[in-house]
């Protein structure tokens, strides 16, 4: 029998849990979805108590909790960067925070294995990749000291046989642009990238002035224009020389100007990433690519690397951010204690959270005076209602089956509409999100038909890479405005239920795509239980509530004393989340 193993990560921000029971991976899943704070990184005490129960062990049946970084040498890059100071006072620090933690908080009391974040990064796209070896690229802020490492995975062993070191960094470039730009840090960068498209890269040659490339993998920022390395701000004065124009106000108005600066952001980092995959190509000769770090979210860099380097196949890591070190680290742990891969198949899906019985969900509804109409004994009557009520342009909360690990809805927690209304973006963007009406909508397509109606040729599950929009159908809805899309493919064994709806939807309209986002709203995580879903529905302009085999229709019912008591509470839960002026090193 196989070991069972925890992975986790945490203490900084996206605290998560896994669990690996007999070599499979059977649950993960992140802190913030249980505690309602937003990147919450407080030691995933609610995640563990899930992953346990999803795997009917306990915390006595577990063979080893796997840490996904070294604190020993992150305390030597903090010291080193002055974050920590290194006199009498140090005594006092509490640097066995995580070990302190899992014993202390988790009651745990066996083995702990500590891994350095890239390898953990590396690991949770490798060993989940079905790849037999393929080149290993992760980019990211930074880790202990690595922001970018390059290596190799063959059978179960990986070599990182390269790094970028701290304050070199590809993604502290992009982050702080992202607060230049007066978004918030961590949070935000995800916004640059959907704002690039409606500006022109006329600042490429100022931007090239704040990292130059060098040789094989390594490149060098040029710290004159930074200033996190003291963790007061992202920039220095010179910045706003450079460019032209200081930051923007958090709020303020965005100009052509802020589109233009983040359009030439854009292609900087595209630029650079091509560059160094295609040395990392050159390097090993491996066709295949396993790609991870918070900067390996950025789906339009990844198509342009997949399109323009040798590389013929590309897996990134659905929770590419900091969440899905604890997949790593608790397959690099698998590999210590038993010597062999883990895991040789391909992930195919990530619904590894929490799900609810009908019975459940009912017995709740039953508790409330909410309307409901019930499809247990003829679920496929659920889909075609559904799909009718999409086709008249009804904005639906759907929530089906387990939740997605990592931070894209995937067809359980999701938002979705018609794509084909023009009108459906900006009133998804002002009333249901409450979000910047640049932001575009991602289409969720059945695999078999997807190719005619995007510029791809093989699937694309995760959500992790744009194409362009070639459909006869006009698709205003998840189209952006350079007519690109970040396309999800659907199929009934990864997806379920939520292939049945898009096949419904199909036979009405004769289109096989949904808008697809994800379930919550401006400063909310994504819903994780019931209730969270009926206070989503009841804040936000959504017209019905798919839950379960039940659809709940917003027009059988006057929700204004409700909504003004769950906004309050939303309100509360968005003040409380993490929110980072400056890149945290701590």
């Amino acid at each position: 029998m196989e070991p069972n193993i925890i992975g986790i990560s945490g203490l900084y921000h996206d605290s998560a849990c896994c669990i690996l029971k007999n070599g499979r991976l059977v649950a993960a899943a992140e802190e913030e979805r249980f505690t309602r704070i937003k990147f919450d990184p407080s030691i995933p005490k609610n995640a563990l108590k899930y992953c346990l129960k999803e795997a009917k062990l306990s915390i006595a049946d577990i063979d080893c909790i796997a840490f996904y970084e070294d604190p020993k040498k992150k305390l030597s890059r903090q010291i080193w960067s002055g974050q920590i100071r290194y006199d009498s006072s140090i005594k006092n620090k509490n640097f066995n925070q995580a070990e302190q933690e899992i014993r202390e908080v988790l009651g745990y009391t066996g083995k702990i294995l500590y891994y350095d974040h890239h390898l953990s990064h590396a690991a949770s796209s490798y060993y989940f990749s079905g790849f037999k070896e393929s080149a290993l690229l992760t980019v990211d802020g930074v880790g202990e000291w690595a922001s970018t490492t390059y290596g190799i995975g063959t059978k179960e062993k990986i070599d990182l046989f390269e790094e970028v070191h701290f304050p070199d960094s590809i993604g502290l470039l992009y982050s702080t642009i992202t607060s230049y730009l007066g978004f918030l840090v961590n949070n935000g960068e995800y916004k640059v990238m959907g704002l690039a498209p409606y500006g022109k890269p006329i600042y490429v040659d100022q931007m090239n002035n704040l990292i130059i490339s060098k040789a094989e993998g390594q490149y060098e920022l040029n710290l004159e224009y930074f200033d996190f390395i003291k963790g007061n701000r992202m920039y220095t004065e010179k910045l706003f020389d450079l460019f032209g124009k200081p930051a923007r106000l958090r709020e303020s108005d965005l100009e052509q100007f802020h589109a233009d600066i983040a359009k030439s952001l854009q292609q900087v980092l595209e630029t650079i990433l091509i560059e160094k995959a295609s040395y990392l190509y050159n390097k090993t000769g491996s066709e295949n690519l396993c790609m991870a770090g918070g900067v390996a979210l950025n789906c339009v860099a990844n198509g342009k690397i997949l399109k323009n380097t040798e590389f013929k196949n590309l897996f990134v890591q659905p929770a590419a951010n900091d969440a899905g070190g604890a997949l790593g680290a608790a397959t690099l742990a698998h590999v210590t204690l038993t010597g062999n891969r883990p895991n040789n198949d391909r992930l195919e899906n990530v619904y590894l959270g929490p799900s609810y019985k009908t019975e459940e969900i009912e017995r709740l509804l039953d508790g409330t005076k909410f309307n409901y109409k019930g499809f247990n004994s003829n679920e496929s009557e659920l889909f075609s209602e559904t799909a009718k009520r999409l086709s008249e342009g009804k904005v639906i909360g759907w929530f089906q089956g387990r939740m997605e690990f990592g931070p894209r809805s995937l067809g359980a927690r999701s938002i979705l509409a018609d794509p084909r209304d023009p009108e459906m973006k900006n009133r998804i963007n002002a009333m249901v999100k409450k979000r910047e009406g640049f932001r575009p909508f991602a289409p969720a397509a059945l695999l078999e038909k997807a190719s005619k109606h995007f510029e791809i040729d093989h699937a694309s599950p995760f959500m992790l890479e744009t194409c362009q929009v070639i459909s006869e159908i006009s698709l205003p809805a998840i189209t952006h405005i350079d007519g690109s899309a970040r396309l999800q493919t659907v199929t009934k064994e990864a997806n379920g239920r939520f292939y049945d709806l898009i096949h419904a939807f199909d036979k009405i309209t004769g289109c096989p795509i949904l808008l697809n986002t994800s379930f919550n709203v401006k400063g909310e995580p994504i819903v994780c239980t019931p209730e969270d879903a009926i206070k989503c529905f009841i804040h936000a302009d959504i017209d019905c509530l798919v839950i379960g085999n039940t659809i709940i229709d917003r027009d059988e019912h006057n929700l204004d004393f409700l909504k003004l008591i769950v906004k309050n509470s939303i309100e509360m839960n968005e003040k409380s989340g993490i929110q980072h002026e400056v890149y945290t090193f701590m």
